[in-house]
């Protein structure tokens, strides 16, 4: 599976040999400086660069170039070597870019000797910086992994490599200049592109909001843009698959299977022959719901939402660089009036103030045709996915939740809420997240307001703030099969009683919520137990190993709080199940406010950063790395007086208590 980073998220690597692969669409060098224990470069041997471009277990590339691909044993580093920094700057003195922010985003992938991607990262967010740490291979408890930098450096080469640590920094930065200019660029082959349908007029993007990222509202960044007519084609940056799903399975001797049911590796089929048809005399195709590639009618609408999110965030890109076009021009014509002292007043300057003023109008009108156009393809086609959807995918108030089941096997993805962009606030976009969880979720109750300034009041927002995260708990208990999802929960003052009640009620949880510090403690003590080992079953290939009547569920913490009743012990037992949890099936979900952890500093910026954050409340925090758009997040609340939630939970304890008989 491949896992899309974002600034500052982790990922566990099972190989020893690897290729790193960059591609930056400008020629660009490729460095790599072998670290100590402490992080530091400890001189010019531990670099290798154009100049000196072979290490022991390391080699880059011998020139400046577009493409990269750095070839990595770390079974052959020296022992002394624990962290392994990709770094990239652009070449000097050959008549190239001067900023990384003049270029396309940076994508670097690490993949194995065939080509599978292992992860990847697309380095957003560089202006004037002209280096950058793109990535570090790290070793941490003898194994390795891969964090996304992203650490930018407008002063070059020499202050990246001082801050690694190096003391003849300087010298070496001219060194690896010097090579490339005497040299002639090359460029090798890119890595291997995506399987795209070509009579699909539109294919599903996984983000990465990532959101985190800032980041995307997926937590990742969203894949390559599909080309429709009548709207523009932007750079395409890297998508993950979006089937690339994992479940544990309950061990039998043989190793812990941690694939999706469903995963399959062959090509989805195209759409079925019911595709949209243009409708008599011509005009946009009718929508269709699950118009989109994929194996199920399931896996076609979650390819279609997201479609439908990438031509949102395409036409309305295309409709804000009309009227920055526009504003320019005008502004370069003002100017031109403005600079002849004879056209500055009279009749002949206002004149051609108001002819400026007219064609900026027109330019600006035109684009708002074609946005207006767009969007009422998209809303046409919203009003009939939206009632396609299944459960998972469905708002609180679709029918489809009337005639819910406990599902026998893991859906693809959940509904996390809805997204819009302020040109077309009334069309909204589900924002859907894979199962499992690849990373945890922060329910941030620390806003004093929402979007508008409708909402102020602190106790208030914290209640909200935890019935959100109860809806979203009882999301995920829904898309599981009984047996295959656990839910625990920290709640060290009680004050989430009132918001907890329905998980309460129905007996959903694994136990009554923990309570005070000690019940902390055993929580976390527990979880990490439970992490610790499955890490050991799964490196040794040992899973029979395991304590007899082991539970393999996926595990979700659900802490409330945060950081009350929490020790310095706690806090590190917390930050190590959000950085390992999700890789052995346990889930963090954080309701808190970061400014009451602010006593911490800086310790807890890794564990914020490694959360999707999420609001109670609308806010346009969702930053879209693909083209710089910030959406606005809705959470996924019941309708008032609504009994839903409480009869899906009804339905999930019934099937867990036939499930145990």
């Amino acid at each position: 599976m491949t896992a899309e980073l974002v600034r500052g998220q982790n990922h566990p690597l099972s190989k020893a040999r690897l290729e790193i692969r960059v591609s930056a669409g400008k020629p660009i060098v490729a460095v790599a400086a072998i670290g100590d224990a402490d992080g530091r470069v400890r001189g010019v041997e531990w670099v290798a660069h154009p100049g000196a471009p072979t290490l022991p277990g390391l080699e880059v590339s011998r020139q400046a170039a577009a493409d990269h691909r750095l070839a990595v044993d770390l079974d052959a580093l020296p022992d002394t070597a624990h962290r392994l920094s990709v770094l990239l700057a652009l070449p000097v003195g050959v008549g190239g870019p001067l900023s990384f922010g003049a270029v396309a985003a940076p994508f670097v992938a690490v993949t194995g000797l065939d080509g599978t991607e292992v992860a990847s990262y697309t380095i957003t967010g560089l202006d004037a910086e002209s280096a950058v740490v793109a990535l570090e291979l790290y070793r941490r408890q003898g194994a390795w992994k891969v964090r996304a930098v992203g650490q930018g450096y407008a002063g070059g080469l020499a202050e990246l490599l001082t801050d690694q640590g190096l003391p003849q920094a300087r010298l070496l930065a001219t060194t690896i200049n010097d090579a490339v200019a005497s040299g002639v660029a090359r460029s090798v082959a890119a890595p291997p592109p995506r399987t795209q349908d070509a009579d699909r007029t539109r294919q599903a993007a996984a983000p990465a909001p990532r959101p985190d990222q800032p980041g995307s509202p997926y937590g990742t960044s969203p894949g390559p843009a599909p080309t429709r007519p009548g709207y523009p084609a932007p750079p395409p940056p890297p998508t993950g698959d979006p089937s690339a799903l994992t479940q544990p399975s309950a061990p039998t001797g043989g190793p812990i299977d941690y694939s999706h049911p469903r995963r399959r590796t062959a090509a989805p089929p195209p759409p079925p022959p019911t595709a949209p048809s243009a409708p008599p005399g011509g005009g946009p195709a009718r929508p269709v719901a699950g118009d989109a590639t994929g194996w199920s009618m399931e896996e076609r609408l979650y390819n279609q939402v997201w479609g439908m999110f990438e031509d949102l965030a395409r036409t309305t890109a295309s409709y804000r660089s009309a009227v920055d076009f526009a504003e320019s021009r005008m502004e370069k014509e003002l100017d031109q009036v403005l600079s002849d002292p004879r056209s500055r007043i009279g009749g002949q300057g206002d004149a051609a103030r108001e002819a400026a003023r007219a064609k900026h109008d027109q330019l600006v009108d035109q684009a708002r045709q074609s946005l207006d156009r767009d969007v009422a393809q998209l809303a046409a086609e919203s009003e009939v996915v939206e009632p396609a959807l299944p459960a998972a995918y469905a708002r609180w108030d679709n029918p489809v939740w009337h005639a819910y089941r406990v599902p026998m096997e893991m859906p693809m993805a959940m509904r996390l809420g809805d997204l819009h962009l302020p040109e077309s606030a009334q069309l909204r976009i589900p924002l859907l997240a894979r199962l499992p969880l690849e990373r945890g979720i922060w329910v941030d109750a620390g806003r004093a307001g929402s979007l508008d300034g409708s909402f102020t009041d602190a106790h208030d927002l914290r209640r909200l703030a935890m019935e959100t995260a109860v809806s979203h708990t009882a999301r995920l208990l829904a898309a599981h099969p009984p047996g295959e999802f656990t839910v625990q929960v920290i709640d060290p003052a009680g004050s989430g009683a009132q918001a907890l009640d329905p998980l309460v009620r129905t007996g959903v949880l694994a136990a009554p919520p923990a309570h005070g510090a000690a019940g902390v403690t055993e929580t976390l003590a527990r979880l990490t137990q439970r992490v610790d080992l499955v890490q050991m079953a799964i490196r040794g290939g040992a899973s029979d190993a395991l304590p007899p009547g082991f539970d393999t569920a996926q595990q979700l913490l659900v802490v409330h709080d945060f950081p009350h009743g929490f020790d310095d012990r706690a806090v590190t037992q917390l930050r190590y199940l959000a950085d390992e949890g999700p890789a052995v099936g346990v889930h963090l979900m954080m309701v808190a406010d970061r400014e009451d952890a602010a006593g911490y500093g800086p310790l807890l910026d890794p564990l914020w950063r490694s959360l999707l954050r999420l609001t109670p409340v609308p806010d346009d925090h969702l930053a879209d790395p693909w083209v710089g758009h910030a959406w606005t997040y809705e959470p996924p609340l019941t309708p008032t007086g609504s009994q839903v939630l409480q009869q899906v939970l009804a339905q999930v304890a019934d099937a867990r208590r036939a499930w145990r008989r």
